[in-house]
């Protein structure tokens, strides 16, 4: 086989010629644009890293910050359920001071209605009471009471001290009383017989003169209901008097005085003792006590007018 040389060379040339353009104008901007494509690549995957990095640390600090918040939320959302706590325990308390107060005014209110209701229920039992016993006691009284009181009185009469002074000093020469018909006036529930205003004529007169009293005077009879039984013997402003009345007057005063003094409106066991224990006082002569006799000792009391 025969070796065309120069062809061998022209082909070779050939081929080193397209190798040196290929590189010049091929493989030169390839390459090139390779290596401006990697260093794009490097820097874009540079700048990658870069906010990866700065995304991670602004992941970080959000990571930080919202655990600072979730701290602070659970701190003040504590905080919320205790001062939460602390004003309903507050307004629990003020409700409950307001109801028990309002529950104690309420329960006062009832009670102060009960002892008025109390009160009121005593009052008219004391009241009915004192009427029908002044109803009986009117019922009860008669001549025969009256002519038995009216010798107890004139016996009684002698027998006291400083009403009877009192009364006597109405008849002194420099009183203010005129003497006139009028001078001394009785009253009783019936009418008295001749004999028994005589009688208590005489010993008026009596003590009269025994006190060194003058007795020119007269004496008037009277009747009336408002004693139910006794005899009231009057002379200037004096008063001597002696009625189932009086007692029945004297006794509703110390009943509802020793009531008005009883705590809460209701007598307790010491004032009901003292009722029940008390004598009944008689009348009195110019706020004096005279005596203090129960009714069955008949006595005889005097009072300033």
């Amino acid at each position: 086989m025969l070796v065309d040389w120069f062809t061998v060379g022209a082909q070779t040339l050939n081929f080193l010629i397209l190798v040196w353009l290929l590189k010049r104008f091929l493989y030169r901007p390839i390459l090139d644009a390779i290596d401006s494509r990697e260093k794009k690549i490097a820097a874009t995957l540079a700048g990658a890293d870069m906010k990866k990095a700065e995304a991670l640390e602004e992941r970080d600090d959000y990571v930080r910050k919202n655990a600072e918040f979730e701290q602070q939320r659970a701190v003040l959302m504590q905080d919320s359920i205790e001062e939460a706590k602390k004003q309903g325990q507050t307004l629990m308390d003020e409700a409950r001071k307001l109801a028990d107060a309002l529950s104690e005014k309420r329960r006062s209110a009832l009670q102060q209605e009960q002892q008025a209701i109390r009160a009121d229920i005593s009052r008219m039992t004391r009241e009915e009471v004192f009427a029908i016993s002044r109803k009986v006691l009117s019922d009860l009284a008669g001549i025969e009471l009256e002519a038995r009181m009216v010798e107890v009185f004139t016996k009684k009469l002698a027998s006291l001290d400083e009403p009877l002074k009192t009364f006597t000093d109405a008849f002194t020469h420099n009183h203010t009383l005129k003497i006139s018909h009028d001078s001394v006036l009785v009253r009783s529930t019936f009418e008295l017989t001749a004999e028994q205003k005589g009688a208590i004529q005489e010993i008026l007169h009596k003590l009269v003169s025994d006190a060194n009293k003058p007795s020119d005077f007269s004496i008037r009879f009277e009747t009336t209901q408002a004693l139910i039984s006794g005899i009231e013997m009057i002379a200037n402003g004096r008063k001597i008097v002696w009625s189932i009345n009086d007692y029945v007057d004297t006794l509703e005063k110390s009943v509802s005085a020793l009531w008005t003094d009883a705590p809460d409106a209701k007598m307790s066991t010491h004032t009901m003792d003292a009722v029940s224990g008390s004598q009944v006082p008689g009348s009195q002569l110019s706020g004096s006590q005279i005596s203090e006799k129960s009714v069955a000792d008949n006595p005889i009391a005097g009072k300033s007018e």
